[in-house]
């Protein structure tokens, strides 16, 4: 049977010491009262809601499933409804949201450690929660007071759930085909009628509402994304008091059946003329859509970070008692009939891989909770531009290569059990099948990697990547003098100077053919995002050779492992910068009808 326990102790390393958060709370007039003694009860109760109450749920839901009934009624598995209730509860929905709607208003940074143990535990059971968190997101941007009067609190407090409707079964990505009309009630409402695949938490028993924002276009918008509008579309309309009142016409025509995250009922929606209100300006709504879907794209890093952890632990728990074969270099537990398979060095590269990813991805998501939390509350206006720059910069690396390396990892720790991985009862086989999702939704990687190259980088002219490469460089020339950083560095420089180079390559060859941006997107990602946490780990590196002599072995791994990201993840790097050159004409010269 799996097992997860929360990582506290690195939750800790990476909040307090790597990134030194309660100084920086300090700064920020919102948090400058908050004490870690209040952070680590935070941290510790959602540890215990996280392994007791949501991971015990995480089979059930797998093999169980959610229902349809017909009608537009779903129902989740068993225990769902019950531990949501028990989160409403405890005020968990609650925890960084604005006191001015009933939240409690503490730092992203903490509510971000939170949903990293939620999603390890549950990642389906998390999502009809999680998405009502992008949803409050983007109608405190662009919400009128009266949608805030009456929708917020309640999506605060957790009585009501939120969904984002985008997809249609004859586009994705490409919004600009959305074919949902809404018209005009004449009361300041208006009829939506479409319908919309692949919702989330779409229709479920969880919740008493659910509020769904649904693209559409109004009568007569230009074509294309910019004529597409945004709605928010309740489930039951809000009667007189803000409460349940009348059903709305937006039902459930049936649920997905799914590789993974059984647990959590992906929706086709249909809508009938159904009661919608505008949310923010006609024909702008693909700017108030982004604040919940890039909401969304970090949440999906959470979501991999969350089940890779939980892999990477049941695989470390298995392989030291897995006893086969013997070290070649002698018998570690002669005393045994064989040694477990922690001797052998290709068990321990999967493990030492998956260690290093999901504390690299730890360490970047607690960065990027970071500079959000600086966003929203830092008194220097131009300290919080420079965050909503960097968080823009590094929204693409968190849900592509975090989930990338994720499904690596849930591969890797299914590897370690061997044939044992490859059925249910150890749990690893289920992980592998939930993580897969996170490489797709929120926009593909392949999509996020041309996010990252043609917007971030080169729209601006590399104005993002210089401001990250500033902060390497300042990290770079403040070690670079002591020699027991030189193995971290020295690959570090090297890199950021081929990362910078590449760039302008790439910039230079768009110039004459736009395919080539498409071409290099991918790898100049993962190429990217190694930088990233090359950063990260050598900054992880300093911390624990400053602390080697506390007798906390705690930093003897933490060492160890940064060695093993250097000497054997970065290389990956060589590879993929090759990759990144090679350019578009040996994709493009072969005639599609010739494949």
């Amino acid at each position: 049977m799996p097992s997860y326990t929360a990582p506290l102790r690195d939750m800790r390393f990476v909040m307090f010491e790597l990134l030194d958060a309660m100084t920086e709370l300090k700064t920020l007039p919102a948090h400058a009262d908050l004490d870690i003694d209040t952070i680590d009860a935070v941290l510790e109760e959602g540890a215990r809601f996280a392994s007791q109450v949501a991971f015990p749920l995480n089979g059930i839901g797998d093999v169980e499933g959610c229902t349809f009934h017909g009608d537009g009624v779903v129902t989740t598995p068993k225990g769902f409804k019950e531990a949501y209730a028990q989160f409403v509860e405890a005020g968990w929905p609650s925890l960084s949201c604005s006191p001015d709607f009933g939240g409690q208003g503490l730092p992203v940074l903490l509510n971000n450690r939170l949903y990293e143990m939620l999603n390890s535990a549950n990642q389906a059971w998390l999502m009809y929660a999680g998405l009502s968190h992008s949803a409050y997101e983007c109608l405190m941007t662009f919400g009128t007071d009266e949608q805030k009067r009456v929708y917020l609190t309640k999506l605060v407090s957790g009585q009501w759930t939120g969904t984002m409707c985008l997809t249609e079964a004859h586009c994705g990505t490409d919004l600009g085909l959305l074919k949902t009309r809404a018209d005009d009630n004449g009361d300041g409402s208006y009829a939506l009628t479409g319908t919309k695949i692949f919702i989330s938490a779409g229709e479920h028993d969880v919740s008493e509402n659910i509020l769904h924002l649904v693209l559409g276009r109004l009568p007569g918008a230009p074509a294309g994304v910019k004529g597409i509008s945004l709605f928010l579309v309740p489930k039951f309309l809000p009667d007189a008091n803000g409460d349940v009142g009348a059903r709305n016409t937006i039902r459930a025509g049936s649920i997905e059946h799914k590789m993974g995250i059984h647990g959590n009922a992906t929706c086709v929606m249909n809508l009938d003329a159904a009661k919608g209100w505008l949310i923010g300006e006609p024909n702008k709504g693909l700017a108030a859509m982004f604040v919940m879907m890039n909401s969304a794209r970090l949440g999906v890093g959470m979501q991999s970070l969350g089940i890779a952890e939980t892999a990477y632990q049941n695989a470390l728990a298995y392989a030291r008692d897995r006893l086969q074969g013997r070290s070649a270099t002698g018998a570690k537990q002669p005393e045994k009939p064989a040694d477990s398979i922690m001797v052998h060095p290709d068990v321990r590269r999967m493990l030492l891989t998956c260690k290093a990813y999901t504390e690299g991805g730890r360490a970047i998501t607690t960065w990027a909770a970071q500079l959000t939390d600086r966003h929203l509350y830092h008194p220097d206006a131009k300290v919080r531009a420079e965050a909503d720059e960097l968080i823009a910069f590094v929204t693409p690396i968190i849900k592509a290569f975090i989930t990338d390396n994720a499904f690596e990892t849930n591969n890797l720790a299914l590897q370690v059990f061997g044939g044992h991985g490859y059925i249910r009862e150890w749990g690893v086989e289920q992980y592998v099948r939930d993580a897969r999702i996170n490489m797709i939704y929120e926009g593909t990687n392949g999509i996020q990697a041309l996010d990252l190259l043609g917007r971030k980088v080169l729209h601006d002219q590399g104005a993002r990547l210089r401001l990250f490469g500033g902060i390497v460089k300042a990290f770079v020339e403040e070690q670079a003098d002591k020699p027991e950083m030189r193995e971290f560095v020295g690959p570090l420089v090297a890199l950021g100077e081929e990362v910078s180079k590449l760039s302008t390559e790439l910039a230079m060859k768009a110039m004459t053919d736009a395919d080539e941006i498409g071409a290099a997107s991918v790898p100049y990602l993962r190429v990217v995002g190694h930088l990233v946490y090359a950063w990260l780990w050598a900054r992880m590196a300093r911390v624990a050779l400053d602390k080697l002599d506390s007798g906390d072995d705690f930093y003897k791994a933490k060492l160890a492992t940064a060695r093993f990201y250097y000497a054997k993840l970065l290389p990956e790097t060589a590879f993929q910068l090759q990759a990144a050159r090679a350019g578009a004409k040996s994709l493009m010269e072969l005639d599609a009808a010739l494949f």
